[in-house]
């Protein structure tokens, strides 16, 4: 008979994890596996839970690894343990029903990456009120002719906007070319008014740096411009959380970074092979972000104004 294949056994959160075909090379350019890459996410267990907690969750797997198809999925993988929990949300497009995973520890975690999972985009809203985002996200996405440095240099604009509003904001690395900033927000508003938020925020940085842009269509966008997208903030848009690989050779990692750090941080050094020594070191630089709740009416009220002085502004299809 056939034998079976390879697996091995891992303990986190007092549950057992089987984990098949650990040997499985997952990123080519290094040679990293998916035992690897558990490993990985066993280290900075706490960052990552910390990133997910409650959130609705799609996940992008790659059951034959990264030279694979790579699947998005909103709905929870079948054969879960009864363990893993969900959250149930609606799509009014559709009119359809999805159970998302809802991490509340490490080893619904660990149970995603033996399910083939590298990437995990969280909504930014919870389980209590998944209508109400807690989270505003500034996505820091240059366009095809723009360098890391020009996205460097915007970011100082958008730590400069934050501190004038009174905002405690949360740099990483998008684990791609970008950066993302995040601003914990009490869960009072929907998401149209937490984008219209986002959007007078991206417009103020856009007043203030010519290398910084609002304008949605592509063909109509400065190439070598940083797009400060503020439809990330829509309802279902997700971006990779705070210590999520993400599907490239190198196995890089969206990093959590302090402020003194962005302007000379290289992306390309924050992979599965350094971020665990990172994060022994310094914690889980997000940990506190639950302790700086900002009130988005000052953006609102600036939404308002540009809305009033140029209605079709506000006019986008993102």
């Amino acid at each position: 008979m056939p034998s079976k294949p390879p697996s091995v056994e891992i303990e986190v959160d007092d549950r057992v994890v089987r984990v098949s075909n650990p040997d499985r090379v997952y990123f080519p350019a290094t040679g990293a596996t998916k035992l690897d890459l558990v490993e990985y996410y066993l280290a900075v267990g706490p960052g990552i839970v910390n990133a997910l907690w409650e959130r609705p969750c799609m996940l992008h797997r790659f059951p034959q690894g990264l030279d694979g198809p790579k699947v998005h999925q909103k709905r929870l993988p079948a054969g879960a343990p009864d363990w893993v929990e969900t959250v149930r949300l609606h799509f009014p497009r559709w009119n359809r029903t999805a159970d998302e995973l809802c991490v509340t520890g490490l080893g619904a975690v660990i149970w995603a990456v033996q399910m083939s999972t590298v990437e995990f985009h969280p909504w930014n809203s919870r389980r209590p009120d998944t209508e109400k985002p807690d989270e505003w996200r500034i996505d820091l996405d240059p366009g095809p002719e723009c360098d890391y440095a020009t996205v460097q240099r915007v970011a100082g604009v958008v730590q400069e906007v934050l501190d004038e509003l009174g905002a405690v904001g949360y740099p990483k690395t998008s684990g791609s070319k970008g950066l993302h900033v995040y601003v914990r927000v009490r869960p009072e508003h929907g998401f149209p008014d937490v984008r219209r938020a986002a959007w007078a925020f991206a417009r103020e940085v856009e007043r203030r740096t010519p290398e910084a842009t609002t304008t949605w269509w592509t063909k109509d966008r400065d190439p070598s411009a940083v797009f400060v997208d503020y439809n990330q903030n829509a309802r279902d848009h997700t971006i990779a959380a705070a210590y999520s690989v993400r599907g490239l050779p190198d196995a890089r990692v969206s990093t959590p970074l302090r402020w003194s750090e962005v302007p000379e941080a290289d992306p390309r050094d924050l992979t599965i092979a350094t971020v665990p020594a990172r994060f022994a070191e310094v914690g889980d630089l997000m940990a506190d972000i639950d302790d700086h709740p900002f009130d988005l009416a000052p953006l609102l009220e600036w939404a308002a104004r540009d809305e009033a002085e140029e209605p079709s502004a506000a006019d986008t299809d993102g």
